[in-house]
């Protein structure tokens, strides 16, 4: 293509808005135009990157045995009311009413009509399994989208679905999915660190993230020193240390005159804070409950959540607490047994606690558990930190930003048995289909490239995912000898289908070597009047510093080595 042709503009100045070096880049290099918050137009060069991206996509997902489908971004509500997700999806599902007053849902993901096509095609098991796989466009109404093209409104993703007769087949597809999202990653220029997740809004009993560790990343990671273990923040577990003691001592009650901290507790008793059992007390769908961890530990609310199967939870207010009998700065699970309660295991591997008297200025000693109090509820609610001793018992947890770019998920029966899709199986049983799903988010996939790929001068992509391979720069192209030599390399280059920018615009030299740079182009190649006369051609990688100068009959041959 030539530049002329090509609507290409670049920013000398860093936007205000851009709160990150992909989002700056991005709109500096003209990749992108920002029409609303959290929505974007692709400008050509990124529509560019954007294609071989997905068309690397396809091949591994082709390769993979999957088939592609395309199914649509407007949906009817009744199919996210059969899943039960309708009025849960977080954030809430953008929907409208048609002509015939029809509610219709904008897709934020296709969980639910993936399993409603399956459903009607799958019947037997001979049927099964099958992949189909799309990408497509979803909105999801972000209450604060930033960062560019890494937390966005509308977006494009490759979602995948997998459906499988039982157990062993799901771990074949998950594994199958695993090892091509490793591929995919690995031809766009990126090295991934591959995390156990939280399954969120998606659902299922097991899920993998792929993170690029990156210091503009909304994520936190807990990795062990080995990289043996590593997980984000909602799922880390940890090695929990054994505080008890081998004598059970009575309880006591004892004064605490406007002791109603933990810190404060701390002091007074002179004990650390993994002698206190600490009551924390939430709103669960409207339910009043307290969780029990050891104060030297937090809670972590998805582990919380997941634990309870609550769809909204949050602290309880102050008026909450109160009319739920507890005092504020004194709340304690003893002798309240009408209160659903959630016990963090660290409670079970220490004993002699101080813990709330729920009586203003009062607290126990000597707590132990179960004598003094039980839970039918007792799990890993406890937040994982960097410190803390990695659960493969690897070395203490280190602490990374990143940048989801990818997420597999088992789903098991999460969809298929509440919403009908079964199949027959070699008995003639009736049984619910196993699922899968995968995800990829092609724009935040290019967002994160570009943090990993970038210096000084501008974006730095590897061949695969840039715009073009190639930009042939024309300088003095008033002279018709340097003008017809640029078009005859041009035609050269795109005759052995190499990938090529022939920026002919009307520009100082100085613009064009800077917007080469800018944009990110792996090679370039300049034809000049000075160098007119030289029997080689000049080329430099954008890597090197140096050029180097190649004979046309040999410019193909060390294009395609430089690009191997």
């Amino acid at each position: 293509m030539k530049a002329s042709n090509l609507l290409l503009k670049t920013l000398r100045d860093i936007p205000s808005d851009a709160e990150n070096i992909s989002h700056r880049l991005l709109l500096r290099a003209g990749y992108v135009q920002q029409v609303a918050a959290g929505i974007f137009s692709l400008l050509p060069i990124g529509n560019r990157s954007i294609f071989k991206i997905r068309e690397i996509i396809r091949d591994e997902m082709n390769l993979s045995g999957c088939a592609e489908v395309n199914m649509p971004v407007i949906q009817p509500k009744e199919l996210w009311e059969e899943s039960g997700r309708a009025e849960t999806f977080f954030p809430p599902l953008a929907n409208f009413k048609d002509k015939r007053e029809r509610t219709l849902v904008i897709a934020p993901t296709h969980e639910e009509t993936a399993t409603a096509m399956i459903r009607s095609f799958v019947s037997s098991y001979r049927d099964l399994p099958v992949t189909i796989y799309q990408i497509q466009t979803k909105f999801r109404d972000e209450t604060r989208p930033r960062g560019g093209l890494l937390r966005v409104r509308e977006f494009e993703m490759k979602d995948a679905y997998s459906f499988d007769v039982d157990e062993k087949g799901l771990d074949k597809s998950f594994e199958t999915m695993l090892k091509t999202y490793k591929r995919i990653f690995s031809k766009c220029g990126l090295e991934m660190v591959i995390v156990d997740a939280d399954s969120g809004g998606i659902g299922g009993k097991e899920s993998k993230e792929f993170v690029l560790i990156a210091d503009s990343g909304d994520d936190t990671i807990l990795i062990s020193p080995d990289e043996s273990y590593a997980a984000n923040l909602e799922k880390a577990e940890f090695i929990k240390t054994d505080y008890s003691e081998d004598k059970i001592l009575d309880k006591e009650i004892i004064e605490t005159k406007n002791i109603n901290t933990i810190e404060k507790l701390s002091d007074f008793c002179k004990i650390p804070k993994n002698k206190i059992a600490k009551s924390v007390i939430y709103n669960s769908d409207g339910e009043i409950i307290i969780a029990v961890i050891r104060a030297d530990y937090d809670v972590n609310e998805t582990k919380l959540r997941n634990i309870l199967g609550s769809k909204d939870l949050r602290i309880a207010s102050s008026e909450e607490v109160i009319n739920a009998g507890f005092i504020p700065g004194y709340a304690s699970p003893i002798d309240r047994t009408s209160i659903k309660s959630v016990i963090d295991d660290s409670i079970e591997i220490g004993s002699n606690y101080t813990a709330g008297a729920n009586k203003e200025h009062f607290h126990f000693k000597n707590v132990n558990y179960p004598r003094d109090f039980r839970s039918e509820i007792v799990g890993d609610i406890a937040e994982a930190k960097e410190g803390f001793l990695s659960p493969n018992n690897s070395g203490k947890l280190i602490a990374k930003k990143g940048i989801e770019v990818g997420h597999i998920f088992k789903l098991g029966y999460t969809y298929s048995e509440i919403m009908g899709a079964d199949f027959t199986d070699k008995t003639g049983e009736t049984r619910p289909i196993l699922m899968g799903c995968y995800g990829i988010g092609i724009g935040r996939l290019l967002a994160a490239a570009i943090e990993a790929n970038h210096d000084e001068n501008g974006i730095n992509l590897p061949a695969s995912i840039s715009p073009f391979t190639v930009n042939l720069i024309g300088i003095n192209l008033e002279e018709k000898k340097v003008n017809d030599k640029c078009e005859k390399i041009y035609d050269l280059l795109s005759k052995n289908h190499i990938d090529v920018l022939f920026d002919n615009r009307d520009l100082p030299p100085g613009v064009k070597f800077k917007d080469s740079d800018l944009v990110g182009f792996p090679i370039r190649i300049i034809i000049s009047k000075k160098n007119f006369q030289e029997t080689n051609i000049e080329i430099k990688s954008r890597n090197d510093s140096n050029s180097s100068y190649i004979s046309e009959s040999k410019l193909v041959d060390f294009i395609n080595n430089l690009i191997q």
